[in-house]
């Protein structure tokens, strides 16, 4: 598939985002500037819902992926007859007789679903539904969505699948992924898939105000980190969104970065960044630096960022 380089991500086009109008402007722009691919999953609220009623009879050309879990509930992951009505209930919500890649969701996420039979190689009734899908016409790829790093990377590695999408550990500041899965994709040949370039609002936009005050949580090398990156978008005289997008982009192990916009003016900003293409070797070269002031994620820091939340106070202190 010849993916756009940028593409959408499906969570925030879904009530979380905003109304129904919006999303629809947001898909509909996000088509018209070329975004072609368009990734959501059962548990991002209605988000299939919205962009099968959306892109119903779109006169544009695009590839949808969607992902198993979450319906019926409780769902059981090596029940098939689970697993068929997890995408049949799927297929309906987007208007569609077949996706071009079905992921397994989080097969590797604590507290979540447990998927496989055998682990090595990664075996049990998702992965033979998937092939009998496949077969089928019913899904042109199979794939994987998840979060973490080294788990994700052995289901790649032991597993059969087509596509890797990998979201919260690759970023401009946070770049685990490259230490696991995304290495162990390219080995097999997978498509890559790049979710949360944003990395959970850290890097969405700048906090000069929150940063001149000590916060308890918050490590004085992160501190540093991001106001030395906020020094460089001033030399750059790039927004740190852009900066954090073209990052990625700019890696040539990526085929695809997911945004979540939700508006019109957001979908332009990240096509209009994506448009300029990967970033200089004297900026990647101080981007390196800035990353290597934080090699590792701070315990009391959450995945999410709480800059603009006063009320948190730290892990379980959330006032």
């Amino acid at each position: 598939m010849r993916v756009s380089r940028v593409s959408f991500g499906g969570l925030f086009v879904s009530k979380v985002g905003g109304d129904y109008e919006q999303a629809r402007a947001a898909l509909a722009r996000g088509l018209e500037l070329g975004v072609n691919y368009f990734d959501t999953a059962p548990t991002y609220a209605d988000s299939e819902e919205v962009i099968g009623r959306a892109m119903a009879g779109s006169r544009f050309e695009y590839y949808i992926s969607t992902k198993l879990g979450g319906r019926p509930d409780p769902f059981e992951p090596r029940n098939k007859e689970h697993l068929r009505i997890s995408l049949q209930t799927s297929l309906g919500l987007l208007k569609r007789d077949s996706v071009d890649i079905l992921m397994i969701h989080e097969p590797e996420r604590p507290g979540q679903y447990d998927w496989f039979e055998s682990w090595k190689p990664v075996t049990g009734p998702v992965c033979e539904f998937l092939e009998e899908c496949r077969d089928k016409g019913v899904i042109r790829y199979t794939g994987l969505g998840g979060t973490t790093v080294h788990e994700m990377a052995y289901i790649v590695k032991h597993g059969k699948f087509d596509i890797l999408l990998t979201a919260f550990n690759y970023s401009l500041l946070w770049r685990e992924a490259m230490n696991g899965p995304i290495p162990a994709a390219q080995k097999k040949r997978m498509g890559i898939v790049a979710g949360s370039p944003l990395q959970q609002g850290w890097l969405s936009r700048r906090y000069d105000d929150v940063l001149r005050n000590p916060l308890p949580w918050l490590s004085p090398i992160r501190r540093q980190q991001l106001l030395r990156l906020y020094d460089l978008s001033d030399e750059t005289d790039m927004p740190i969104a852009e900066l954090a997008l073209r990052f990625v982009l700019s890696n040539p192990l990526i085929d695809t970065v997911l945004m979540g916009a939700r508006s019109v003016e957001e979908v332009e900003k990240n096509v209009q960044a994506a448009e300029q293409g990967p970033l200089s070797k004297r900026v990647l070269k101080e981007l390196d630096r800035i990353c290597a002031m934080a090699p590792c994620r701070p315990c009391e820091e959450p995945m999410s960022c709480a800059l603009g939340r006063p009320a948190y106070r730290g892990p379980g202190r959330l006032r």
